[in-house]
């Protein structure tokens, strides 16, 4: 991504990366990285519009340096799309709710973007590489570990054991309840000192301001509902997108309501 990114004039690689819940693999993989200018997870809401917003950073890094990488988690900006388009609660058939893509909805709005206010196209790279960074041949050291796994398994089970896990607790092989093992999701905390050095690393926004944002985007939204504008019933746009208006698409009824909400949101 940072290779495509840099050899073309405002080249920005977008990667998406696993991570519905949690962004530990898109926090790590930014970390060991270090061609990453914005991690983007599922624990920290981020928002796109006003002082502080990813498109401000973006046209800040593109005038820096021409280029810039971007990660994002699958499960991040969920709250943020479900705004400018219609959700349903399907879940597949792992009980997992159906997550929007945020890729692609991240590649549409920075090239919408960079359109509408500088006139000038984006060389955008987007790569979902999915279940492929699993598809690497294992090593030593991945066949023993999991050949002491099997074996501790058959042992447990051996035994009479059942509804358990088997992982390395102190050092020592154990036998861990399934139960203890699922009764919380593993979420990375942005107040300890790994997402800090995160932050150091991109400097990247924070993001702290987001509810602050989001109250001015609302009130903006009401203002204009409330004033009658003709495309504008409600700010969650109750179409789909393959209705029309007017003449105008799904797309750009979108991007004129972000348009019109740009003007009016001040976070200072």
């Amino acid at each position: 991504a940072h290779t495509e990114a840099e050899s073309v004039h405002n080249g920005i690689g977008l990667v998406k990366l696993m991570g519905r819940y949690s962004g530990y693999i898109a926090m790590f993989a930014t970390l060991a990285s270090r061609d990453v200018d914005c991690c983007l997870i599922p624990e920290v809401p981020f928002y796109l519009e006003g002082e502080g917003g990813l498109y401000d950073f973006v046209e800040k890094r593109l005038r820096e340096n021409d280029h810039m990488v971007i990660v994002v988690a699958e499960g991040a900006g969920q709250e943020l799309m479900a705004e400018s388009m219609q959700t349903s609660d399907a879940h597949d058939a792992s009980g997992n709710r159906l997550l929007l893509d945020v890729g692609m909805w991240l590649s549409q709005r920075l090239n919408d973007h960079f359109a509408r206010t500088r006139n000038e196209a984006l060389n955008l790279k987007y790569i979902d590489p999915t279940y492929m960074i699993r598809a690497i041949p294992s090593n030593a050291a991945d066949n023993v570990y999991c050949t002491l796994l099997a074996q501790s398994a058959i042992h447990g089970a051996m035994a009479g054991y059942s509804g358990f896990t088997v992982g390395p607790v102190n050092g020592r092989h154990a036998y861990i309840p399934i139960a203890t093992v699922t009764e919380k999701q593993n979420r990375v905390n942005i107040t300890d000192r790994m997402w800090a050095r995160l932050l150091s690393s991109t400097g990247q926004p924070h993001f702290m301001q987001y509810e602050k944002v989001m109250e001015a985007i609302g009130k903006r939204a009401t203002k204009l509902t409330q004033n009658g504008d003709s495309h504008l019933t409600k700010i969650t746009v109750n179409c789909s997108p393959s209705q029309s208006d007017n003449g105008f698409t799904w797309r750009q009824k979108m991007a004129d309501i972000t348009s019109e909400l740009e003007e009016d949101i001040d976070i200072q």
